[in-house]
């Protein structure tokens, strides 16, 4: 549960409030920028890649909380969570709502499960 109220604050508060919690996205592209890095790619960069880091603890939970449960199925709940979250934010007026965030929640929730099956693999018959 604080998992989900932590993606939920950081999703769907206005922008200006968000972005005190997630502007380490822009002083690492600046940061980076010193290196002669465009702002504006260093920035896509790494808020595509916290967009994956946000929805990598959801494949971890579903994968260890329901671990019989398909990888797929796994995979379109965090793919729905997202565009859920996406959707909410085109009704408000500071937040942009966007393709690639979706895929990149859909990553992340990808990256959680295997990250999952690896950790808390079961032995199996072969493995012995």
């Amino acid at each position: 549960m604080p998992y989900a109220i932590a993606v939920l604050l950081l999703t769907w508060l206005p922008a200006e409030e968000a972005g005190k919690v997630t502007g380490i996205v822009a002083t690492l592209a600046r940061l980076v920028a010193t290196w002669g890095v465009p702002v504006e790619a260093a920035y896509t960069v790494f808020e595509f890649a916290a967009n994956i880091a946000l929805f990598v603890p959801l494949g971890v939970l579903l994968a260890v909380g329901w671990p019989r449960m398909p990888a797929m199925a796994i995979i379109a709940a965090g793919c729905a969570a997202s565009t859920i979250i996406e959707l909410v934010q085109l009704t408000m007026p500071s937040r942009y709502s966007t393709l690639s965030d979706v895929i990149a929640n859909t990553l992340g929730t990808a990256v959680g499960l295997v990250i999952a099956r690896a950790v808390f693999r079961r032995p199996t018959v072969d493995d012995a």
